[in-house]
């Protein structure tokens, strides 16, 4: 089959991270960037499935520059499934970019390996619960600080939890971090939790080796063992635990809830808008609320975590505090392409 040319619009560690993963299901891929010979030697495109068919050269920009906009980017779901997917999963939208992450997300044998013996080395076993700080070049640009008191204050409360269900014989934190100095400090300050970390990996994600290849190696295997806990406490800002979150997804039924986040709600970077629906009135308090009636659109800022979320009233153009138990999430559903064929192929391989 011919190859197919993928155009990273990124600067550096994509082309890279492709390199560990492919080739992904036999498929070839030509790895260029644009303006190199090879880029420039092939007709480009962005978008259109109406003409893409003879296609050989895909353009894959920052999703945040990708114009026009198709309907069909994330957080919206397949109308198809969407019936299904609302009785089964209490996120949908997260589902439906899990499915792309597991099928994209495909060791190769080296790698698999050294997820096996990196597994045993560190004695990663459950239960366990999965927490992320992500610090250095974050803090006070895109996230605040959070010491380790408030993530430990949610994985206590979830080993309570399980201690209601499960046999928990030893409470075990898996630390991912790019804070090297940060898994002495929880070790000193909680002696009853067992820490698993590889602080070598929290060494390579300083600013100074964040673009090498071994950093590269420690943040795949810090979102393949965040994935395998039974519960993540984090800071949904960072891609690293959004990722994780989401393959989390593909090993469970539903693992929705399986999360507490210090700060930012779950989104898809570059998604389309993430809306609201008003189910309960809402008369407003104090001068920061804003007004709802049922029915209302929101447009979802964030969650305050204390009971409110911020959003703007699309309908008044007006944004403000309100109730985040008076709304329901407005799940996007767009018309996909099907593959009634591969129905077929399936019921033919299953009477074989």
């Amino acid at each position: 089959s011919p190859a197919i040319s993928v155009l990273v619009s990124y600067p550096m560690a994509p082309n890279m991270c492709i390199s560990y993963f492919l080739g992904l299901n036999g498929r070839h891929f030509s790895l260029g960037t644009p303006g190199s010979p090879k880029s420039n030697s092939l007709p480009s495109v962005s978008l259109g499935e109406a003409h893409d068919k003879d296609i050989q050269v895909v353009e894959l920009p920052i999703v945040d520059s990708l114009q026009p906009r198709p309907p069909y980017l994330p957080l919206s779901i397949p109308e198809d499934l969407a019936q299904r997917l609302h009785r089964l999963h209490g996120d949908p939208s997260v589902w439906w970019v899990s499915q792309f992450v597991k099928y994209l997300v495909h060791p190769q044998a080296w790698l698999e390996k050294e997820i096996l013996d990196t597994t045993a080395k560190l004695g990663f076993r459950h239960p366990i619960i999965g927490v992320h700080v992500r610090r250095t070049d974050k803090v006070g640009t895109e996230a605040a600080f959070h010491p380790i008191e408030e993530y430990m204050v949610h994985v206590e409360e979830q080993f309570q939890h399980m201690a209601r269900r499960i046999h928990v014989d030893k409470k075990r934190v898996y630390l991912a971090t790019d804070d090297p100095s940060l898994l002495q400090e929880a070790k000193t300050k909680y002696l009853d939790y067992e820490f698993i970390s590889d602080n070598s990996i929290s060494w390579s994600a300083g600013l100074h080796n964040r673009y090498t290849e071994n950093s590269l190696r420690g943040v795949i295997l810090d979102i393949h063992f965040l994935s395998q806990t039974d519960f993540l406490v984090c800071t949904f800002s960072s891609q690293v635990c959004r990722v994780a979150y989401e393959i989390m997804q593909t090993l469970h039924p539903d693992a929705s809830s399986f999360f507490h986040s210090l700060d930012d709600i779950y989104y898809f970077g570059g998604q389309n808008a993430h809306n609201q629906i008003a189910i309960y009135p809402h008369h407003p308090r104090s001068p920061e609320d804003v007004p709802l009636e049922p029915g209302d659109v929101i447009g979802v800022a964030g969650n305050h975590w204390d009971g409110y979320s911020k959003g703007v009233n699309r309908k008044m153009g007006r944004t403000g505090l309100y109730p985040s138990y008076k709304v329901k999430e407005k799940i996007e559903t767009v018309k996909y392409p099907t593959y009634p064929e591969a129905d077929k192929l399936l019921s033919n391989s299953q009477r074989k």
